[in-house]
Formats: structure tokens, sequence, C-alpha cells
């Protein structure tokens, strides 16, 4: 059997080949997953920004994508300039340093939805670069929350609209309405069937030549007469345009163009006569004392017309008065029978004595 020493010995070896895999084996995850180079001393920069976007410590740094470091710190900075309230110190390699311009821009980007936070340095185009504990400037994001925060109306009355669609959807799909009886309703689908059905049999019977609108299509004859109608319109037009006729004379004489022209001068003339107060109708329709007088002459005659009602007069009384009507109506009656007995014996009234001396 071994002796004691040399089992102890055995186990002290395997336990310092165990710690030296170990190290190893830390070494390589490091150089594998970390971004620190072993025993480098990192390069220090500096951003601002209003909010940290549940940044933490340890979150990556990366230049247009590519990983340079990490975040070491996120605090308050104890100012209140807007952009400038969250400081975060970061990490990175100090070779990059060279990579990074001075007009870079630093923001908090995302791998996703819910993915770890990390800052992203967009690289500048300036020749001067960042030196170690400088800032890099962070991106301003103000104006873009403004946009997110008016678009959320916008999102809201999207979502509102999206609810009233879905309820219109199922209204189609409960068969309610115009548009949900089309897609549902049997009746109405049986109805549509034989409407076009119908319509086929009227196709059928116009491709035929059947009926009134068949035979428009298709006999030759309606054809022929139509063809003579539409001859004989263009010969009319052919005249008028020619000047025969009456038509013609009308649209290609310039005489007549002349004469119309005159009249509508006359006319004119006459609109500017009464316009101006000349004539009679001038006078009636510009003169003042004229319209006084048929004012008055108005007047007179209501008076005369409001007298004649009233019974002043003798107009009034053979209007109103019922006695003098029944006289005069009783005299004439007298007058009549007078003449009808004049005209009957003349003799009777007519007596002619003669005496001689």
């Amino acid at each position: 059997m071994p002796s004691a020493k040399k089992v102890s010995w055995a186990k002290m070896k395997v336990g310092i080949m165990a710690i030296a895999a170990m190290v190893i084996l830390g070494v390589l995850i490091f150089y594998l997953t970390g971004s620190k180079k072993f025993f480098a001393h990192p390069a220090i920069l500096y951003t601002y920004m209003d909010d940290s976007a549940a940044l933490a410590k340890g979150s990556p740094v990366r230049l247009n994508g590519l990983l340079i470091g990490n975040v070491s710190k996120v605090e308050l900075s104890g100012l209140s300039t807007p952009q400038r309230i969250v400081r975060v110190q970061m990490e990175v390699e100090p070779e990059r340093l060279r990579s990074i311009p001075v007009d870079s821009v630093a923001a908090i980007s995302a791998e996703n939805v819910l993915g770890t936070k990390y800052i992203n340095i967009r690289m500048g185009h300036s020749p001067v670069t960042v030196k170690n504990g400088g800032e890099v400037r962070s991106l301003d994001t103000r104006e873009f929350d403004e946009v997110v925060a008016s678009g959320y109306n916008v999102m809201v009355s999207a979502q509102g609209l999206l609810k009233r669609i879905d309820a219109i959807v199922s209204q189609v799909e409960a068969g309610k309405g115009t548009i949900g009886k089309f897609l549902v309703d049997d009746e109405f689908y049986n109805r549509l069937t034989a409407t076009i059905a119908e319509t086929q049999k009227v196709a059928e019977a116009v491709g035929s030549g059947r009926g009134t609108i068949g035979r428009l299509l298709y006999d030759e004859r309606l054809y022929e007469e139509l063809r003579s109608s539409v001859a004989r319109v263009d010969d009319l037009l052919q005249d008028v345009q020619e000047g025969r006729g009456t038509a013609g004379k009308l649209i290609r004489d310039p005489s007549l163009y002349d004469d119309a022209r005159k009249s509508v001068a006359e006319m004119r003339r006459i609109m500017e006569d009464l316009n101006a107060g000349k004539g009679t109708a001038g006078k009636f329709l510009k003169d003042e004392k004229l319209h006084r007088e048929l004012e008055s002459a108005v007047a007179r005659l209501d008076t005369t017309l409001e007298k004649l009602n009233s019974g002043q007069g003798t107009m009034g009384q053979l209007l109103v008065n019922p006695q003098l009507y029944e006289s005069l109506n009783g005299a004439t009656q007298e007058m009549h029978s007078f003449m009808k007995d004049f005209r009957a014996n003349p003799k009777k009234f007519l007596r002619i004595k003669v005496a001689l001396f």
C-alpha cells in the first residue's frame, strides 16, 4: 500500500491541477464574453441624458453596433439643465478612443422591446477624437418624445376606430344590416339568383333578336331606317350651314345679325332714355311731381270710394239706400208700363184739337 505521504502529495497535485484548470477556464470565459482586456486599464467617457430609461450598471457600450465597453455608473448629475440631469459613466477600450470623433452622438437603445438597454455611440465625422475622461454628446430625444406623446391621441383614435370596425364586422357576420343580409340571408341570395336568371333570359332574348331591344340590335330594316334618318338630319344640317331655308338664313344671313344688333342698340337707347327720365314712360318712372300727382289722385279716389261706401252724396245714397233703390225701381217699372201702353194705343195719349175762327 502507498504511504500516507504519497497519498497526500497526490491529492495536492490533483487540487493544484483543478485550481489551474479553473483559472484557465475563467480566463478563457473572460476573453470570450468580456469586453475588457485582462490587466488593461479602461478609458473613461461620460455622457449626459434627460432620462436613464432603465439603463443599468454593466450595460454594454457599442460603437455603431460593435461592443467596445460597459456602463460603469449611472447617477444623477445634480444639474437641472435639460439633457444633463443623468450622468452615465462608460468604460471603453483605450484603443477605441481614436475611432470616436468629438461630434459622435450617444443614445440609449434596446435589442428588442423587452431586451437589455445599452448605449450606442454613432460615429461622427470630425477629424478630432475624444480623450480619456471626455464627454460624448447625447441624442436629444425630447422632440421624439413630443411626437410620441402627440401620437398617443392618434393611437387612441385608431383604437376606437378599430373597435367600431370590429363591431360593424360582428354585425355583418350576424346578418344584421344591408351588407349582413347580403352575405348571409338565403332569401336575398335566392332573389339575387332569380334576378340573374331573368337577366340571362333577357340577354338570350336580346341575343336572338326577339323583343324591341333585340330588333333594335339585329333588325337590318330598322338599321337602314335609322341610317336614313341620320342621313336626312345630316342633309338638314348641311343646308343650315350653307344658309338655305329659314334656319339657315337665321344662322348665316348677316343682315339678320345686323337687324338684331340694331334692335339691341335701340332697346339700349330706350332703356337709357327711361333711366334719364325722357319721354312719357321716362317721366312716369323718374318725375317726382308726376308721382306726387298720381299719389294725390289715388288718395282722392280712395276718399271718394270711402264716401260712396258710407252713403254720402247721390251716388252713395244710390248704392246704400234701399228706399231710393225701391223708388227708382218703381219709377222704372211705371215708365216701362207707360211705354208699353203707349206702343199699344198711341191714340189714347195723342189728341189733336183743331179750332177754326
